[in-house]
This record gives C-alpha cells, sequence and structure tokens, in this order.
C-alpha cells in the first residue's frame, strides 16, 4: 500500500511517499481502506520532534473509510461500515489499523473529508466549550485563529449555547470565514488586542480565551481576561508558551490557565461517542458546518503541511488517498 513515512525530524520536506506492506487487523482492531485522512498541527509536532516519537513512522492520527476486515473480539463493528477516527497513529495511509475501541460511525449524509476532519478538531471544540470552561449564555469569549478548523467549529457551539464569540484573525478572508460562523466581533493580532477586547467587554475582558496558537498570543490572552477568567491553551501554533510564573495569575484576578488535550477528554467509550455522537449528528442536520479548506493528494502530504505552517490555509485540511 502507499504510505507517508518520516525517517527523521525536520520540515515538511522529510515528508516521503513510499510502499509498505498491508498491515493487519489484530484482535480488537478493524482494517480500514481510507477514503480521506485528516491534517492537524499535532502532526507537525510529531515531525519536527517538539514532540517524541521513534523514527521511522507514518504519521496522522485521524481518517474516515470503509472497514475491510475485523479482528478478533471486535463485536460493535462489522465490514462495510463506514467509521471515523480521531486516535489511530499511521493514518497518512491507503490502510490503518484502527483499534476498535477509537473507531465512531459515521452516519449517512456525512462526506468523507468532513468525517476525517471533524473528529478531532469537532471533539476538541466541543470539549473545549463543554468541559474545559462550560461557556454560558451571555459570557463573552476570545477564540483565537477564528477561521482555523477549530477556531470555526468552537465559535458555531458556542453561538448555540447563546455566547458572545470575539475571534483574532490574520487577513479580510479569515474575518469573512469567522464572521459567517457566527463571531460578534473579529479582531486582528497586535499588541493593542487586550485593549481592544476590553473595549468591546465594557472594560471588564472575558470569561475565557481558548488559545490554539501558543507563544505568540499567549500575553495577550492573560491581558484579555476578565476577574476569574479562564485561559484555555489547548496548542502551539506559534511555539510553546516559556516557563510561566503562577504568581502573575494573582494580581492579574485571580485567573485560571489550563493546558487541555483530548486524549483526557475521551478516556472511556462511552464519553468518546457522546463526545463524536454530538459532532457527527449535529453535521449531519446541519447544525454545524465543517469547512474544509484544501485537499491534497496523499503523496503531497509535505505540501499540506508547508501550506498549514504558512497559513494558507483556512478550515480543516486532508489528505486523500
Amino acid at each position: 500500500m502507499r504510505a507517508i513515512e518520516v525517517a527523521q525530524h525536520g520540515g515538511p520536506d522529510v515528508l516521503t511517499p513510499v510502499d509498505v506492506p498491508d498491515p493487519v487487523a489484530g484482535p480488537g482492531d478493524v482494517l480500514v481502506r481510507t477514503d480521506a485522512i485528516g491534517v492537524n498541527f499535532i502532526d507537525t509536532y510529531f515531525r519536527t520532534g517538539l514532540y517524541g516519537t521513534a523514527l521511522p513512522y507514518v504519521p496522522g492520527s485521524e481518517g474516515t473509510g470503509t472497514v475491510v476486515a475485523v479482528g478478533e473480539d471486535v463485536v460493535d463493528l462489522t465490514v462495510g461500515q463506514r467509521v471515523a477516527w480521531a486516535d489511530a497513529p499511521g493514518s497518512y495511509a491507503e490502510l490503518v489499523r484502527v483499534p476498535a475501541r477509537v473507531a465512531v460511525p459515521v452516519p449517512d449524509g456525512v462526506p468523507a473529508p468532513q468525517a476525517a476532519s471533524a473528529l478531532l478538531q469537532g471533539m476538541t471544540a466541543h470539549y473545549l466549550v463543554e468541559s474545559t470552561y462550560a461557556a454560558q449564555p451571555g459570557d463573552t469569549i476570545l477564540v483565537h485563529a477564528g477561521a482555523g478548523g477549530v477556531g470555526l467549529l468552537l465559535t458555531q457551539l458556542a453561538v448555540a449555547r447563546g455566547v458572545r464569540v470575539i475571534t483574532t484573525v490574520s487577513s479580510d478572508e479569515k474575518e469573512e470565514l469567522s464572521r459567517g460562523a457566527g463571531a460578534a466581533e473579529v479582531l486582528r493580532y497586535g499588541d493593542d488586542l487586550p485593549e481592544q477586547v476590553r473595549a468591546l467587554t465594557g472594560g471588564d475582558g472575558v470569561a475565557a480565551v481558548y488559545d490554539g496558537v501558543g507563544a505568540a498570543t499567549f500575553e495577550a490572552s492573560l491581558a484579555s481576561l476578565r476577574i476569574r477568567g479562564t485561559l484555555a491553551l489547548f496548542g502551539a501554533a506559534s511555539g510553546p508558551v516559556p516557563p510561566f510564573d503562577l504568581q502573575r495569575l494573582n494580581p492579574a484576578g485571580s485567573l485560571f490557565v489550563t493546558r487541555p488535550t483530548l486524549a483526557h477528554h475521551v478516556r472511556t467509550r462511552d464519553e468518546l461517542l457522546w463526545r463524536a455522537g454530538d459532532v457527527f449528528t449535529a453535521l449531519a442536520g446541519g447544525a454545524l458546518h465543517v469547512r474544509v479548506g484544501a485537499t491534497y493528494p496523499l503523496d503531497e502530504a509535505a505540501r499540506a503541511h508547508s501550506d498549514l505552517a504558512g497559513r494558507r490555509t483556512t478550515g480543516s485540511i486532508v489528505l486523500l488517498p
């Protein structure tokens, strides 16, 4: 089968198309022929070595496709069924061995590119607004990278809860996308961002900041919070945040800072099916829209990573085998 391999850490050029033996479904696994594969920022962290992994490896953890074989002890999935997943290493490939415990049935009416990119980003948006800081009707929140995959979904979920959403973007095109998702106010990144946020909130600041950008926005995020506000740092697209003195949270307003991750919010099969079910039900019913901003052939994974890192994409991006 065709797959993408990383033999050394580095830039997008280390993503190399290769031919490798077909995987086999072991006990508790299903073997899936992929229809579409999600590309996410976490893939770049593994590629560069920011997150450690043994070399060589096939990157990617998210995708969708059709089950072509079922291993022993699998009782709730069958050959021919459409499934999606967000936690199966080696997903940049034509065939993926997926642990059945992380495979989620895909409802009719959800196209493959959306199904491939909805789970990781959709469930991330879900846990942020449902669990990390459960935004309430009347709250005002700030979402960085409002035209990104998570940003667009998080904005839609928050607006549906009666929350006022302020976002940040880097261009007029991205502002239009963010407003289309329901953002009440769209700002540009800059040194005066906290002042702009406070001007829009009567001087108080926002109840929560959902920050997937990291180093470049961390200080502005803190300065934009109201008293007892929450900063949810869920990514580091611009690099990791430097060491931080917790005492600063006291005079700033008894602030809360957390670094959540999806794995800790889908620890059981029931929780996974709840979050994935909410996302797919909203997608199938038209209440939630996943923007797939770009698709690439599997062999052009390097170009996909380059465009993602260069912020030349909006919404989600996927590989097509």
